[in-house]
């Protein structure tokens, strides 16, 4: 009798382990359409640039809000300037949509099968570091976002178009597909100024990202996505010269009663956040589109301040006239959110890439730390009870476009909660004496590049067919690894919502047999 009752129990036991590790297979899996999709990015952001901002904020290397996400992963990010140039060494033939062998692009041999500091052994620091043809590969902007935007690998520059600039290169991008399929709303939100390359890339079409004007004419003027909010901003009477928007659309925006936008701008000394709420909460009531335009004199927005105060983290707005990216995010969620149908948006903190340019430790921890105010913006948007969404029909994805700088913590003089390190402006950059950067004498940062680099970076991610999908996708390119291409994410999303389409690149995949240390 003893024997059966213990029986029963293990049986019992077992039946509500299983029951509850179902349930939550199901809560982290498959569990229904993605209606809404959000795409955060750090432009140049590598996983280091996440740790040093983690300590500083909260003294350990994975406090940043993204760092919860259920979904952990990392991605390749060349583009096919890249693939040629290495390709050129090599010498193996250049790249072609049907053929190309990943290995070409990004070799995990010799990069390694994860970023930096998860792998600190068996990869080669020459790899990301040797110029070819005066630069180092690796991808810009343009061509990584189109990447996400479109599915395919393309030229260094290019905006939703085809390598090698065909007339009819124009490729349709995942907004305007979800938009036609499904009716979603659309909308980008950036740091940096809205015909910039990351946001230009999912809602507009360009042989090169420096047509600006171009650029925000076909925005403004033909996609016309329910929310577009970022810098740009030309200063009052145009005294920035309308670098990134010609007059015409300037005026479109704040003058035209045709215009299907409220239209809000950076005004001195008001609050931006507090304008751009007041603007999305008329958008709603009046059924129409949101366009915030702010930015300062190089159209970026004034990047946020980090405070040396070892153990009392403090972090402050530059100025009160732009938003911080929380804010900007929130506003695209309130009136995109607003469509029974759905939506994707897009979200760049674009100045982590420029703070990386110029080695510049103390921004990079500021711009770092809007993306992460940001993200958990959105996850109590999509926490909040009482409405139609929640992680079931919710995806949302965080990962960055490519790495930058080759930033180094000190892990013998490791920073704390609150605490940055000595920064000097005007010495010499190790990588170029003829250029001048900041430097660090303590030695508790360094830099080795102020360029791109052709690095892993971190992929994370929630909600709606979240992991199955993702893992499936492991390796597929690169294996014996887990990782993932850029040009996935797009199928991943696209197959998410419910609009699967078929990858038109066909690469040649070497396939080691057995695999040995797949990690």
């Amino acid at each position: 009798m003893q024997s059966l009752k213990k029986t029963r129990l293990v049986l019992l036991l077992t039946l509500i382990c299983l029951m509850s590790c179902s349930l939550h297979a199901d809560a982290r899996g498959i569990t229904g359409r993605a209606k809404h999709i959000i795409l955060f990015v750090g432009d140049g952001m590598q996983l280091e640039h996440e740790i040093a901002t983690s300590r500083y904020l909260f003294g350990k290397d994975d406090g940043l809000s993204f760092h919860g996400l259920w979904y952990k992963g990392n991605v390749a990010t060349w583009d096919v300037t890249t693939y040629n140039k290495y390709a050129g060494t090599l010498s193996t033939s250049p790249y072609a949509p049907t053929g190309f062998d990943p290995l070409v692009g990004y070799d995990p041999a010799k990069g390694g099968k994860k970023p930096y500091p998860l792998q600190s052994t068996g990869f080669d620091d020459s790899y990301f570091l040797t110029k070819i043809n005066g630069k180092i590969p690796a991808t810009d902007s343009a061509s990584a976002a189109t990447a996400w935007s479109t599915g395919h690998k393309t030229d260094d520059g290019n905006i939703a178009w085809l390598p090698s600039d065909p007339a009819d290169g124009a490729l349709k991008t995942i907004a305007e597909l979800l938009r036609e399929e499904k009716g979603f709303a659309i909308g980008v939100v950036s740091t940096v100024p809205f015909s910039h390359a990351t946001p230009a890339a999912f809602v507009s079409h360009n042989v090169t990202r420096n047509d600006y004007h171009g650029i925000a004419r076909e925005i403004i003027r033909t996609v016309q996505p329910e929310v577009v909010i970022g810098g740009g901003y030309p200063g009052p009477s145009g005294t920035n010269k309308m670098q990134y928007l010609a007059q015409g659309e300037y005026d479109y925006l704040k003058f035209d009663s045709n215009s299907p936008y409220v239209f809000v701008e950076r005004t001195e000394l008001a609050d931006g956040s507090v304008k751009l709420f007041e603007g999305a909460l008329e958008a709603v009531s009046e059924g129409k589109k949101l366009f915030g335009l702010f930015g300062g004199p190089d159209g970026n927005f004034e990047s946020p301040v980090p405070w040396d105060f070892p153990e009392t983290p403090l972090v402050t707005r530059a100025t009160i006239e732009n938003p911080l990216l929380a804010d900007a995010t929130q506003a695209a969620l309130k009136v995109l959110s607003a469509d029974p149908d759905g939506f994707f948006l897009m979200v760049e903190q674009g100045d982590i890439d420029w703070a990386n340019h110029a080695n510049d430790f103390h921004r990079m921890i500021g711009t770092t730390w809007d993306l992460h105010k940001a993200v958990q913006a959105a996850i109590d948007f999509v926490n909040r009870p009482g409405d139609n969404m929640d992680w079931s029909n919710t995806l949302m994805i965080v990962t960055a476009d490519h790495s930058n700088s080759y930033m180094r913590l000190s892990e013998s003089m490791k920073l704390g909660a609150g605490d940055l390190p000595q920064q000097v402006a005007g010495g010499s950059c190790p990588y170029d004496p003829t250029k001048t950067c900041f430097n660090y004498p303590a030695g508790e940062v360094t830099y080795s590049t102020g360029d791109h680099t052709n690095e892993l970076v971190m992929l994370y991610a929630q909600g709606a067919f979240q992991s199955p999908l993702l893992h499936k996708y492991e390796g597929s390119w690169y294996p014996c690894t887990r990782i993932l291409d850029n040009t996935q994410l797009y199928h991943f999303m696209t197959t998410a919502a419910g609009v699967p389409t078929t990858s038109a690149l066909k690469p040649s995949i070497r396939r080691p047999v057995p695999c040995r240390d797949f990690n």
